[in-house]
């Protein structure tokens, strides 16, 4: 199917699944057909029966995310229905309101224990350590006090030490959170943490005043630890839908580096003590 005949499809299907005391019409009796009327979600939508039939249609004509949102409204379409609604017409899908805080579910802890000897950890949307593995915190120099991934790069002398290029990675994990602040125009927080950070670190402030951006979720890091030595990880960080904003960052040790083999003699330093 194109996008225009899954827009037919969709809209009739919505349509036929609702009875006029849904949207408080009243009942007129035996219907051929089950479900609203066409000129019945016209008229509750605000818009004209005409262009209403030839957008059921699956017609190139010109829509609008306000007379979008009057029509999610009358067919009672759900946040992911509205935005697969938009999607069908060509436009993007407002963005989601953020959600209450939610403790993490039990089974992403699971995940983070079971990703082990390899590093893991759950950032929210402002970059804050929402739960993190015991390798990565051996590995990055994580202490109680660290609650921030991006204040821990600028401000922990451990966390700093445990890159070996810091230099370099430091444009790109200013630039990724530049992006992220720019996702969220209206979240004071990201202004908020910018300036914090700017104020206590000379460094972030030169990097966040060159205005770059990138979106990268994947990449590499070379760390040194004390005991083991140079570690070398791939990584890639993945959106939790079911927890909006927040991600897993999940590190994979690259083969021939010797990597793994480190990361195991750490696991079984750190159970033995």
């Amino acid at each position: 199917m194109d996008r225009q005949e899954q827009l037919r499809d969709f809209l009739r299907g919505r349509r036929a699944r609702l009875t006029p005391a849904d949207v408080g019409l009243p009942n007129a009796g035996l219907r051929r057909t089950p479900g609203l009327r066409r000129e019945e979600v016209a008229v509750l939508a605000g818009v004209g029966v005409s262009w209403y039939t030839w957008l059921e249609q699956g017609r190139d004509i010109k829509v609008s995310a306000q007379v979008l949102d009057a029509i999610s409204q009358t067919l009672l379409l759900s946040p992911d229905e509205c935005a697969y609604l938009y999607r069908l017409a060509g436009l993007n899908p407002p963005p989601a309101e953020p959600a209450p805080r939610t403790a993490l579910d039990a089974d992403l802890h699971r995940l983070l224990d079971a990703w082990l000897p390899r590093p893991a950890y759950i950032l929210d949307r402002h970059w804050g350590l929402a739960a993190v593995n015991s390798v990565a915190r051996e590995v990055f120099g994580l202490g109680a006090r660290d609650y921030n991934c991006l204040v821990a790069f600028f401000t922990s002398a451990r966390y700093r030490a445990a890159y070996s290029h810091w230099e370099e990675a430091a444009p790109d994990v200013v630039a990724r959170f530049r992006a992220d602040a720019a996702r969220h125009p209206n979240d004071p927080e990201f202004d908020r943490l910018a300036a914090d950070l700017s104020t206590v670190s000379r460094e972030f402030a030169e990097l966040w005043a060159r205005h770059e951006v990138t979106e990268s979720v994947h990449g590499t890091k070379t760390l040194t630890h004390p005991r083991s030595g140079e570690l070398v990880f791939e990584y890639r960080s993945l959106p939790l839908p079911d927890h909006p904003g927040h991600r897993v960052v999940l590190h994979n040790p690259v083969p021939g580096t010797g990597t793994l083999e480190r990361m195991e003699q750490l696991a079984a330093m750190a159970e033995a003590a």
